[in-house]
């Protein structure tokens, strides 16, 4: 059978939507097919909804440009009355409260130059519901120096101890929250140096030096 022009009736009409009925005694290959619906090219516009019942089938059909329907939904396979309702109401709500949780870290500085055999110490300021800081001690290719320690915060502040790796250039001191790395802060570039002290020991009446020898005065 062809296309009817009063089977096709509008449910619900809004904003440049609408949801059409279409009853029909063709099968649903048949009323899908491309060009059944051109009669009805003036109404059909792309984006409304067809509720189809069709002599095998009843779907919901998505309706495209060109009065042409899409492939859509088997709502049933055993053809029954169409009962829809009309009226619908929506309900919608969303509550948020944030506020901003501030957590930094601020490193005191350390010297530029540190003779090797002697300790780094490390001290820092700690900001925020901040629990534990991890204290590393890394080179100039940002690689991690052995030990790794971590340490409780008390009262805002971190205190602790490293020593001193190889003769170096390029090494810095980083603490950061154990359990979120981002907040942390590193220390300025600083030098490992050669221990250049002049080693005297006493013998007998007399200042010796390293290797034995007499301390003359000039």
């Amino acid at each position: 059978m062809p296309f009817a022009s009063t089977a096709l009736i509008p449910l619900v009409q809004n904003s440049g939507f609408t949801m059409w009925l279409y009853r029909s005694d063709d099968m649903r290959v048949d009323i899908t097919a491309p060009g059944y619906f051109n009669a009805a090219a003036a109404r059909l516009r792309a984006g409304d909804i067809m509720v189809l019942q069709a002599a095998d089938s009843m779907a919901m059909l998505p309706v495209r440009s060109n009065a042409l329907t899409g492939p859509g939904v088997t709502l049933d396979g055993a053809v029954t009355p169409v009962s829809l309702t009309r009226a619908l109401a929506h309900a919608f709500g969303i509550s948020q409260a944030a506020s901003a949780v501030v957590r930094t870290v601020v490193l005191a500085p350390i010297m530029a130059g540190i003779v090797v055999g002697t300790a780094i110490p490390v001290q820092a300021q700690v900001h925020g519901p901040v629990q534990q800081v991890t204290v590393t001690l890394r080179n100039g290719a940002g690689q991690v120096v052995p030990p790794v320690q971590v340490i409780a915060v008390s009262q805002g502040y971190v205190t602790a101890t490293v020593p001193t790796p190889p003769v170096g250039t390029g090494y810095r001191v980083r603490v950061e929250d154990v359990l979120d790395p981002s907040v942390g802060a590193a220390a300025p570039a600083f030098t490992i140096l050669p221990d250049l002290r002049l080693i005297l020991s006493e013998d007998g009446l007399r200042l010796a030096q390293e290797d034995g020898a007499a301390l003359l005065q000039g």
